[in-house]
C-alpha cells in the first residue's frame, strides 16, 4: 500500500517537474544565437490571447497594444491563440514587412481569422496565384473601370440614398451608410437586386458584430454569431454562384456571354477548360471582396461627417472646393455629373479623407510571418514566427503626426507620396498586397462627400453610445437630421 502511495507520488511529482518545464520552455522561447524582442508569452497554449479579444470599441491603439507598449517598446513578443507572434508598431520594421513579401515575409493569419475569412480566401494565396487574383480583381475595380462606368453607379447610388435619408426625421448615419455601400457592392460584384441584397447584409452584419472576438465556438458567443453569418452569407453566395452558372451563361462560338457585374469574370475564369480557380476560391473571394467594400469604407464615411460636422473651418473648405467645381462646370461644357477629372481635382477632398481613415484605423491589425530567421534592430525574429503590424500605433505616434489625435486634413498636402500607401500611412496596407479596392473605397467617399456638401446641411441629433478615445470621441449609433438645400 506504502509503495503504491510513493508511486503515485512520484509519478505526481514527475509530472509537475515536466509541467514546469514545459511552462518555462513556452514563457522562454528559443532563439539560436540571436536575442528575442521583450515581452511576454502568457499562459501556456492559451498565450495572451484573452487580453488580446478583450472589447474595445475605440479607434485609438487597442489597449492590448498600448499598454504592452509602454511597457516593452516598439517591438515585443507574444503568443495569440497558440502561435508566437512579433508585434511592431516601428514604421521600418512595418515597412520592411511590407516590402519584402515574398523574400522574408508573406502573408498569415492565425486559425481562427483564417476559419473566418475562409480557408481559400485571397489572404491565404501567394505567389503566382495571389497576383493572378489580384490583376484579376483590379481588371474590375482599378481606375480604369471606375472612371468608366462606376463612377456612375456610385453617383446614383449616393444621390438615391441622400434625397430618401432627406425626407426622415432622422438617419443612424453609420446603419444607413453601411446599407447604401453593401447595396453597391452586392450590385457590382454579384448583380444582386435590392432585395436580395437585403438578405445577405443581414448575414454580413452579423459577421461583423464578431469579427474581432474570442474564438469560442459556442452558442451565443460573439464568434458563435459571426461564424453563423458567415456561413449564411455563404450558402446566399453559393446559391448566386449556381445560379449564374447555369441559367446566365450562354456559349455562342465558344465564346461566354457576361452580365457586366464582377461574377461574371467569376465564372469566366471557373469554367475554362484549365481553370486555376477553384470555385471554393471564387466563393472566398467574393466574401472578402464584399466585407471589404462595405465595411471599412461605411466606418470611414461615418466618421467624416462627424468630423466634419465638428471642425466648421474644416467642412467650409471642402464646400468652397465642391462649389468651385459646380461652378467651373456651369461656365465650362461639362456634363453633368462627377467627371474622372473633377475628381482627380478634389484636392482638400484627398486630404480629409487621408485624414479621416489615418483616424479611423481600418485596418488595426495586419499580420505576416517570417520565411527565415531575421535581424532588426538587436533582436531576432525566429523563422515560422508570426508579425502583427499594428498601424495606429504609427498613425498616432505624434513624433511622426503632431497633435495626432486632431482632425487636421492639411497635414496631407503635398504629399502624394502617401496615395499608394508608406511607412508613415497604412490605412490600406502596403507592398504587394496594398488594397486593391483602395480606389473603389475613396472614389466613393469623394462623391458622397461632394453631394452630401453642395446639396445638403445636416444637424447632428447624438448618439445611443459614445465611444471614447483619448482626445477623439465617436458616437455608436451616430444619429442626424439631412436637410435639402433650397
Amino acid at each position: 500500500m506504502y509503495a503504491y502511495v510513493g508511486l503515485v507520488g512520484a509519478a505526481a511529482a514527475l509530472l509537475l517537474l515536466l509541467l514546469q518545464h514545459q511552462a518555462r520552455r513556452w514563457r522562454n522561447p528559443r532563439c539560436d544565437g540571436g536575442r528575442l524582442p521583450p515581452g511576454s508569452m502568457g499562459l501556456p497554449l492559451v498565450g495572451e490571447t484573452f487580453q488580446f479579444f478583450s472589447p474595445d470599441a475605440s479607434f485609438g491603439i487597442p489597449p492590448f497594444i498600448r499598454h504592452r507598449l509602454a511597457r516593452y517598446g516598439p517591438i515585443f513578443k507574444t503568443s495569440l491563440v497558440g502561435h508566437p507572434v512579433v508585434v511592431s508598431a516601428d514604421e521600418e520594421l512595418n515597412h520592411m514587412v511590407f516590402q519584402q513579401e515574398g523574400q522574408l515575409f508573406q502573408s498569415w493569419y492565425p486559425d481562427s481569422f483564417v476559419e473566418i475569412l475562409g480557408r481559400d480566401n485571397v489572404g491565404e494565396q501567394q505567389g503566382a496565384m495571389f497576383r493572378y487574383l489580384k490583376n484579376m480583381v483590379l481588371r474590375y475595380f482599378g481606375p480604369e473601370s471606375l472612371k468608366e462606368g462606376i463612377i456612375r453607379d456610385i453617383e446614383c447610388a449616393v444621390c438615391s440614398s441622400l434625397c430618401t435619408w432627406s425626407t426622415l426625421p432622422a438617419v443612424e448615419l453609420k446603419e444607413a451608410v453601411s446599407t447604401m455601400v453593401f447595396d453597391l457592392a452586392a450590385s457590382k460584384l454579384l448583380g444582386l437586386e435590392p432585395s436580395r441584397a437585403k438578405i445577405l447584409r443581414k448575414s454580413f452584419f452579423d459577421f461583423v458584430r464578431g469579427l474581432i472576438s474570442f474564438p469560442l465556438y459556442l452558442p451565443g458567443t460573439a464568434y458563435y454569431s459571426c461564424m453563423q453569418g458567415r456561413r449564411r452569407a455563404m450558402v446566399v453566395l453559393e446559391q448566386v454562384l449556381e445560379e449564374r452558372r447555369q441559367s446566365t451563361i450562354l456559349q455562342q462560338g465558344g465564346k461566354t456571354q457576361h452580365h457586366g457585374d464582377f461574377l461574371g469574370y467569376v465564372v469566366q475564369e471557373i469554367t475554362k477548360e484549365k481553370a486555376v480557380m477553384t470555385e471554393k476560391m471564387a466563393l472566398d473571394l467574393m466574401f472578402v471582396l464584399l466585407f471589404a467594400s462595405f465595411h471599412t469604407t461605411s466606418l470611414a464615411l461615418t466618421l467624416a461627417v462627424k468630423l466634419l460636422a465638428d471642425h466648421p473651418l474644416v467642412l467650409e473648405e471642402l464646400t468652397v472646393e465642391h462649389e468651385t467645381i459646380l461652378k467651373d462646370r456651369e461656365a465650362g461644357s461639362e456634363p453633368d455629373g462627377i467627371t474622372w477629372k473633377e475628381y482627380k481635382s478634389m484636392a482638400f477632398t484627398s486630404q480629409v479623407i487621408n485624414e479621416t481613415v489615418r483616424l479611423a484605423n481600418i485596418a488595426p491589425v495586419i499580420f505576416r510571418k517570417a520565411l527565415k530567421d531575421i535581424q532588426f534592430k538587436g533582436y531576432t525574429i525566429p523563422e515560422g514566427w508570426g508579425v502583427m503590424v499594428c498601424p495606429p500605433a504609427v498613425h498616432l505616434n505624434p513624433d511622426i503626426y503632431p497633435d495626432p489625435l486632431t482632425f487636421s486634413p492639411s497635414r496631407f498636402k503635398d504629399k502624394p507620396e502617401i496615395s499608394r500607401g508608406s511607412k508613415h500611412f497604412m490605412a490600406f496596407g502596403g507592398g504587394l498586397r496594398f488594397c486593391v479596392g483602395a480606389d473603389f473605397s475613396k472614389l466613393q467617399l469623394a462623391i458622397f462627400l461632394h453631394f452630401l456638401v453642395t446639396k445638403y446641411r445636416w444637424i447632428p441629433l447624438g448618439a445611443s453610445r459614445v465611444v471614447r478615445t483619448p482626445g477623439l470621441e465617436f458616437p455608436d449609433g451616430y444619429q442626424i437630421q439631412i436637410i435639402q438645400r433650397d
